[in-house]
């Protein structure tokens, strides 16, 4: 009997089980498709180390997971006491007619397993079809051959989502349970929840904080746009905190200021049902002006996180080809009083560079100068750690012929500079343009070359990027007494077998290292510490850990966009039927459907508009400072990402509004 009344619950109302479902399903598709990764085919075509890559991001995923899974249990619980509260009146109907509080805990218990079943079920079909485009875009971020592609299913994945499902699910049940318990038939049957309207007595007061919350937002915009991603500077800090009030405050006046101007407007205020419609948005925003700020923030961190993820993916790995020009590069500290040289590191550890193999042993010297030191960095902002180094024309030369280059040669007073960064590039020209000369211990140099020469010397430090921020090569005699910043060895494998050298390499590392940094071949703890990396090792973990921040990016972005758009869709349902009341009054006044209906939508998008806005205008400026971030590393097309961050945002932003809306009419519908 129960089972049928709970089943017949749920046909009965399911309009107002939508969002609830709707939340419930897409929770479950983005749960089950971040969590199939690892089964994805084209993950394991990475590289060699595929399969070992694919478990880290499947660990990592995992534990991702735990953090994703307490966000949505909060999120269902929240969506349930919803429609808990919608139903006060059924239920005390229910203890009227004498059904004791275990039966209706019963039949709710019933109601929660039919619905999370239907869920799970369809959340898993759409997740399974969803993953599927997972696997596609993991094939075009790591140019794997389409004729790779399988179609996967991931039982793992599967049990996992049930899993975890399952026990949320329960703690729905144990709250229904609790809630229902407390519950005297008098509170159910005169139940309505009153807005909890702030009363200000001064309406100024509103638009003064309106003003402040302004001026707060601009001087937080002002302050990270001057120094970046430089974190360590102490406006970085306050930009965050004014950033945070400055939101906090907008939406707390936001809704007493546009009634205090609206109000000075009578042909704006009286015409039609806008003095209804004002009141009605003044009234919500007055309710949850903390959720709504809350809301906001995290649709900026989902914005900010989906628009740059692809972009800063792709910006570090197009450096790669110019940061790792030499198939295998070393390099030991300079003040290491252990490391003689490169080779005699080799020599000790009994290893052999390959005779086919050309290599370039140098150094690199400092002299304690920053870029901005030598050059007029006016308004480009760079790491505060940009050294400026130098190398000796003979050990250029040396490199430029390993390369396959011409020789070059320098006056007295002649000195080359090089650069690969992004910021750098623009100055140094400009500076070379105007035929300034650089200056440093006491003397001034010209500079040879025309324009900036792009290489990168960062060979010993073959890493995600190019780094190369200054490099000035100067003739030998004028470093003979500098600092060694640097003992580097270059090598090309030239008509070497590279997958058996890149081998030999890598056991020569682990043979020195255990795999470890920390601990040392105890025996040859003399030998200095020389850093050993590999063009395809670079490569093979630059893809690996730019893929997983992208993916986790991608994973807790959409989870808050779905969160947000859920409690915003939540909180408006649950004001309908407390409006009733409001809306019959106008009813009787003579408002048509029509106007009814029309007075329900702007209401639902302006609630719905009001965060997505300040959000977008948040991330413009979030994305202009990564951007510029990024653009060390190597220039940035922000477009794709801005389009596919668009698209997602657009579905389930549209989904929620459409939702919503019909809910909200059929809620007053059903209630005049």
């Amino acid at each position: 009997m129960y089972s049928k009344m709970a089943l017949k619950n749920v046909k009965k109302s399911f309009k107002d089980y939508t969002i609830y479902f709707l939340t419930l399903t897409l929770s479950v598709c983005i749960f089950y498709s971040f969590n199939s990764i690892g089964a994805q085919k084209a993950l394991q075509e990475v590289s060699s180390s595929g399969k070992e890559f694919a478990d880290t991001i499947t660990a990592i995923i995992s534990y991702i997971s735990i953090f994703v899974s307490f966000i949505l249990g909060g999120l269902i619980i929240y969506a349930n006491n919803f429609l808990i509260k919608k139903r006060n009146k059924e239920l005390g109907i229910y203890m009227t007619l004498g059904m004791g509080k275990n039966k209706i805990s019963r039949i709710l218990i019933l109601e929660t397993l039919i619905v999370g079943c239907m869920s799970l079920i369809s959340g898993l079909l759409l997740g399974i079809i969803v993953s599927q485009g997972l696997s596609v875009l993991i094939s075009k971020m790591f140019y794997v051959s389409m004729s790779d592609y399988r179609f996967v299913i991931s039982f793992s994945a599967i049990y996992k989502s049930i899993i975890y499902f399952g026990v949320m699910f329960l703690l729905v049940m144990i709250f229904n349970t609790i809630v229902i318990s407390k519950y005297k038939i008098i509170d159910l049957l005169t139940v309505g929840r009153k807005t909890q309207d702030i009363k200000v007595k001064n309406p100024l007061i509103f638009l003064y904080t309106f003003i402040i919350s302004i001026i707060s937002i601009v001087i937080a915009y002002k302050f990270v746009l001057s120094v970046g991603m430089n974190i360590d500077d102490p406006k970085f800090s306050i930009s965050i905190i004014l950033g945070i009030i400055g939101t906090i405050l907008f939406f707390f006046s936001l809704a007493g200021a546009i009634l205090f101007i609206v109000k000075r407007s009578e042909k704006i205020y009286f015409k039609k049902l806008n003095i209804f419609i004002v009141k009605q948005i003044n009234s919500k925003i007055n309710t949850n002006f903390i959720s709504m700020s809350v809301i906001c923030l995290m649709l900026f961190l989902t914005i900010s996180i989906l628009s740059t993820g692809i972009s800063f993916k792709n910006s570090i790995e197009t450096s790669l080809e110019d940061s790792t020009p030499y198939d295998v590069s070393m390099h030991g500290y300079g003040d290491d009083e252990y490391l003689t040289t490169i080779l005699n590191f080799l020599e000790e550890m009994d290893f052999k560079i390959d005779e086919k193999s050309k290599y370039v042993e140098f150094n690199r010297y400092g002299k304690g100068l920053y870029v901005r030191d030598l050059l007029p960095l006016y308004g480009v902002k760079i790491v505060s750690g940009a050294d400026v180094e130098f190398i000796k024309i003979s050990d250029y030369n040396k490199l430029r012929e390993l390369s396959g280059e011409e020789t070059v040669t320098l006056e007295n007073n002649e000195v080359l500079a090089l650069s690969n960064s992004q910021k750098v590039i623009p100055v140094l020209n400009k500076f070379i343009k105007d035929g300034e000369k650089i200056k440093f211990d006491s003397n001034e140099y010209s500079i040879k070359n025309k324009t900036a020469i792009e290489e990168n010397l960062e060979t010993y430090y073959t890493d995600f990027s190019k780094k190369n921020f200054l490099t000035i090569v100067t003739n030998d005699s004028i470093l003979e007494n500098s600092e060694i910043m640097f003992k580097t060895l270059n090598i090309n494998y030239q008509g070497s077998d590279s997958k058996n050298e890149d081998d030999r390499y890598t056991k020569l590392y682990e043979k020195r290292y255990s795999r470890d940094l920390m601990s040392m071949d105890s025996e040859k703890d003399d030998l200095g510490l020389v850093i050993i990396n590999t063009k395809t090792a670079v490569y093979d973990n630059n893809k690996s850990i730019t893929t997983i921040f992208l993916f986790v990016g991608m994973y807790i972005g959409v989870v808050f966009l779905i969160s947000s758009m859920a409690i915003l869709a939540l909180q408006q349902l649950s004001e309908a039927s407390d409006s009733i009341q409001r809306y019959d009054a106008i009813k009787k006044l003579g408002a048509s459907k029509k106007d009814i209906n029309k007075t329900i939508f702007i209401q639902t998008l302006v609630y719905f508009t009001l965060p997505v806005i300040l959000a977008i205008i948040h991330s413009i400026v979030g994305i202009t400072v990564a951007t510029e971030f990024l653009t060390m590393y190597n220039r940035p097309n922000i477009g794709g990402s801005a389009l596919v961050t668009a698209g997602i945002f657009l579905v389930i932003y549209s989904g929620y509004f459409y939702a919503t809306y019909t809910g909200y009419k059929n809620i007053v519908k059903m209630g005049l």
